[in-house]
């Protein structure tokens, strides 16, 4: 029995010697299982008075938080944005007021208008209101609008708009402790203008943008002019190269969608005058010269073909080449404008200058014609005499006739042939009887007469032309 009591006690002493070993100076060496359980063994399950190290224990990363100050006073996550202030209660009030910057472009051919304004808006909501002891606002910039609710405000007819992000969105945001909100954005809009051009160059345009929420009917937003008709202010340095601006002002209506209802829009009118100067210097002048030119034809010796023809054709052509540089640049409308009225009065008119000459040409030619048909009818009196050709053919008719050198010869040649065309008829009415020269007289055309009154009537008539026409327009 003595010996298995000592095998048993070995065997205990040499499991518990396996377990732990001792070191120098008595210390008991630790397995490294022990140690990592120790170690990851919380402070207070190995004893209630021991602390954690300082070194093991995680801070909070402060990188993650999702909320700024301001927003947390603001109590952003506390509320649904989505929703209008006041939802299923009272109808929100939304105030505008404008600064235009800058009226930029206005276009004929396009029938539009280009814009850069402020535009700011005032509305209260209750969950934007904080506690403040010194009553003063907030103010912030584009990216807390993304996080609240704002008017979904946009240009009815706008054709192309965008808010300025140079350097950064020009967006601001002002919050009060009462919950009062002011948002302002600098925006440039292109907008639809429908013109009435019967006047041009001598109209005056109104054109209007306008303002109108996108959603909310008149049940849920009601938009107002914040400061009635002050509310819309303009840059004094505002002007435009073609127009004056004569007015701008403001007005409210309320506009109906038969699948929707009833909205509140704002308009933004404002009126131009156009500058008449610069048409005058490259349209009504130049169209003024050419039809006084075509007048110097009546000057010139119908005789003169290679001088006449051609002045009339460069006039023609000249007028074609105004109204079709000023056809280019304006819109295809259906209806004549007062440049079209100026412009195709004075193309009548250099083409009747040309018209006149084909006549008296024409007219002359057959006046020549009939002379010589008469003159081979005719024997011949060139030694006769008659008693009434003394009384008409004076001396210095003779002389001329006399002349047989250069172009007085020809001139008194011809008029000695009238002359003798003329006694003829004479000789025959006394004979027969017959009232021969009165008839010859009612067909004989004097084709310098023509001439004559062309001096008088065309520059007359346009005369008159040009004073009822700036009557009518002016």
């Amino acid at each position: 029995m003595s010996t298995d009591v000592l095998l048993l006690l070995l065997l205990v002493w040499v499991v518990g010697a396996s377990g732990r070993s001792i070191g120098p100076r008595g210390h008991v060496r630790q397995t490294y299982s022990q140690i990592r359980f120790k170690r990851e063994v919380p402070s207070t399950v190995q004893g209630r008075q021991k602390v954690s190290s300082p070194i093991l224990r995680r801070s909070p990363d402060m990188t993650k938080t999702t909320m700024t100050k301001s927003e947390q006073l603001l109590s952003i996550n506390d509320h649904d944005f989505t929703m209008r202030p006041g939802f299923g209660g009272h109808t929100v009030e939304v105030g505008v007021d404008v600064q235009v910057e800058s009226l930029d472009t206005i276009s004929e051919v396009d029938m539009d208008f280009t814009m850069t304004l402020y535009i700011r808006h005032y509305w209260k909501d209750e969950r934007l209101s904080f506690h403040s002891t010194t009553n003063k606002s907030m103010t912030f910039d584009g990216r807390l609008v993304k996080k609240i609710w704002v008017p979904d405000l946009f240009f009815v007819h706008s054709k192309k708009s965008f808010t300025h992000d140079t350097t950064t969105d020009n967006v601001m945001l002002r919050v009060y402790p009462d919950g009062k909100v002011l948002y302002s954005l600098r925006v440039t809009v292109t907008s639809m203008c429908s013109m009435d051009l019967s006047r041009f160059p001598l109209d005056t345009q109104t054109c209007s943008l306008e303002i109108e929420s996108y959603a909310y009917t008149d049940d849920d937003l009601m938009l107002y002019w914040k400061k009635g008709n002050n509310s819309l202010s303009t840059d004094e340095r505002i002007s435009l190269s073609q127009f004056l601006i004569q007015e701008f002002h403001t007005t409210s209506k309320k506009s109906f969608y038969s699948s929707t209802g009833w909205y509140n829009r704002l308009y933004i009118n404002f009126t131009l005058r156009r500058h008449i100067f610069f048409f005058l210097l490259q349209t009504y002048f130049p169209a003024t010269l050419m039809v006084m030119l075509s007048w110097v034809s009546f000057w010139i010796d119908r005789r003169a073909v290679p001088a006449r023809v051609p002045l009339g054709i460069t006039t023609v052509l000249t007028m074609s080449t105004i109204i079709t540089g000023v056809n280019a640049s304006m819109p295809r409308v259906s209806y004549i404008k007062a440049v079209d009225i100026y412009l195709w009065v004075s193309f009548v008119f250099v083409f009747l200058s040309v018209i006149e000459y084909a006549a008296v040409n024409y007219l002359s030619t057959v006046q020549e014609r009939k002379e010589r048909k008469l003159r081979e009818r005719l024997p011949c009196t060139c030694g006769m005499t008659h008693p009434g050709m003394m009384g008409s053919y004076s001396e210095d008719n003779v002389n001329n006739t006399g002349n047989y050198g250069g172009e007085s010869m020809e001139n008194g040649a011809a008029m000695q042939q009238r002359m003798m065309v003329h006694l003829d008829f004479e000789e025959n009415d006394q004979i027969t009887g017959h009232v021969g020269s009165s008839a010859y007289s009612s067909m004989w055309i004097d084709t310098h007469a023509i001439d004559k009154y062309s001096r008088v009537i065309f520059p007359g008539s346009y005369i008159l032309f040009n004073i009822i026409y700036w009557s009518c327009y002016l």
